[in-house]
C-alpha cells in the first residue's frame, strides 16, 4: 500500500499536504501526564476496542500498534513522515497508535491527550480530510464517554485546544513569496485573523526549504467546520498569489537555479538531509515552472530522504554513511 504522499495531490504545485486534528479525552482519567501505569493501559485498551472492535468498514482498514513494539528508527520516522508527533515518538511508554495502511489515518493514544486523531492527505483537499476526522470522531463519542462541556466544549490538557479540540494545517511551498520577503508580512496578516504560519514540522521547527504550516490558532468560540473553510480561503489566496509569482520569474536565472539543483541530485556521492531539502525544493520550482520536464515525486524523495527513514530501511548508519546512502537513494530515484 502506498503512503499519503505517493498519492495524487490536487493543487499539489504549491500545497505540500492537508492536515487535520482532533484533540480527546475521556471522562474519568486524569490527562496522560498524571496518568498511572495502569490507567493508561486501561485507556489504550478502551480506544482500541471502541475503534478496532467496532463494525465499522473504517475499522477494517486500521491497526493498532503497541509503541513499545516499534524499533526506535521506526517510531522516530514516524515523525519523518508526519504521522506521529516528536513527544509522542521521543517518549513511548504505554502509548499506542492505530494506522491506515496508507497511513493517512494515525490515532496517537495518550499524547498530550488521551486521542490525538489525526488525517494527512496530499495536496489541498480540507474538506475530505475533515470528513473522516468527524466520522472517527463520531464513532468515538458514541462509544465512548468524551470529557465535554457545555460551555467549554471538549476539554483538552492545554487550554489552547478547549472548544473544538481542532487544528488544521495545510504545508504550502512558497519560494518566491519567502524571497520576496512575503512571509513576515503574510504571518502578521493570518494572526489578526486567528491562525498562524510555522515551519514543516509545526511549532517551533524551521521553514527549510520554503515550506511552511499554515494553521488555525482559535479553537474556542467557532465551529469546526469554520476553521476549515476560512482556512481552505486563506490557502487558496496563498496559493494563488505564489502561482502569479512564479510566473513572472525570470526565466534564465530561474532555469539555472533549478537545473543545477538537479544537477547536483543526480550526481551527488554525498548528500547531507539539509542540502536534499533545499536542492529537492528548487526541483519543485522548476517543475511547477516549467523548466523541468521530468515526472518527479519531490515530496516522496523529500520524506525518504530524512536520517530515521533511510535507517529504518537500510539499518543504523552514522550520519557520513547516511549522506552516501541518501546521495544513492536519490540517484537512484531520479534515474
Amino acid at each position: 500500500m502506498s503512503c499519503w504522499y505517493n498519492m495524487e495531490a490536487p493543487d499539489g504545485d504549491i500545497a505540500v499536504s492537508t492536515r487535520i486534528r482532533l484533540a480527546r479525552n475521556i471522562n474519568g482519567y486524569p490527562f496522560p501526564a498524571r496518568m498511572s501505569d495502569a490507567q493508561r493501559l486501561e485507556v489504550n485498551a478502551k480506544i482500541k476496542e471502541a475503534i478496532i472492535g467496532s463494525d465499522s468498514p473504517a475499522a477494517k482498514r486500521l491497526k493498532y500498534i503497541d509503541m513499545k513494539d516499534v524499533p526506535e528508527n521506526e517510531r522516530l520516522s514516524m515523525l519523518e513522515r508526519h504521522i506521529a508527533s516528536r513527544e509522542f515518538v521521543l517518549n513511548s511508554d504505554n502509548k499506542a497508535i492505530i494506522l491506515s495502511e496508507d497511513e493517512s489515518v494515525s490515532i496517537m493514544i495518550g499524547e498530550e491527550d488521551h486521542i490525538r486523531i489525526q488525517i494527512i492527505m496530499p495536496g489541498l483537499q480540507l474538506e475530505k480530510a475533515y470528513e473522516i476526522a468527524e466520522s472517527i470522531d463520531d464513532l468515538l463519542c458514541e462509544r465512548l464517554d468524551m470529557a465535554f462541556d457545555g460551555t467549554l466544549g471538549f476539554i483538552t490538557e492545554c487550554p489552547t485546544n478547549l472548544g473544538t479540540g481542532l487544528r488544521a494545517s495545510v504545508m504550502l511551498h512558497l519560494p518566491v513569496s519567502e524571497s520576496n520577503g512575503d512571509i513576515q508580512k503574510l504571518s502578521r496578516s493570518v494572526n489578526k485573523i486567528g491562525y498562524t504560519v510555522r515551519g514543516m514540522y509545526g511549532e517551533g521547527s524551521n521553514a527549510a526549504g520554503s515550506l511552511y504550516q499554515i494553521s488555525n490558532q482559535v479553537t474556542l468560540g467557532i465551529s469546526e467546520k469554520n476553521a476549515v473553510d476560512n482556512l481552505k480561503i486563506i490557502t487558496g489566496q496563498l496559493i494563488q498569489k505564489e502561482r502569479e509569482l512564479q510566473k513572472k520569474l525570470d526565466k534564465i536565472k530561474t532555469e539555472d537555479l533549478c537545473m543545477r539543483a538537479l544537477g547536483i541530485l543526480k550526481y551527488a556521492r554525498v548528500l547531507s538531509s539539509a542540502e536534499l531539502i533545499t536542492l529537492i525544493c528548487r526541483v519543485k520550482l522548476g517543475i511547477n515552472t516549467g523548466v523541468i520536464k521530468e515526472d518527479i515525486n519531490t515530496i516522496k524523495i523529500l520524506i525518504e530522504g530524512q536520517p530515521y527513514m533511510l535507517m529504518k530501511t537500510y539499518g543504523d548508519m552514522t550520519e557520513d554513511e547516511r549522506d552516501i546512502s541518501r546521495a544513492e537513494m536519490v540517484r537512484n530515484a531520479l534515474k
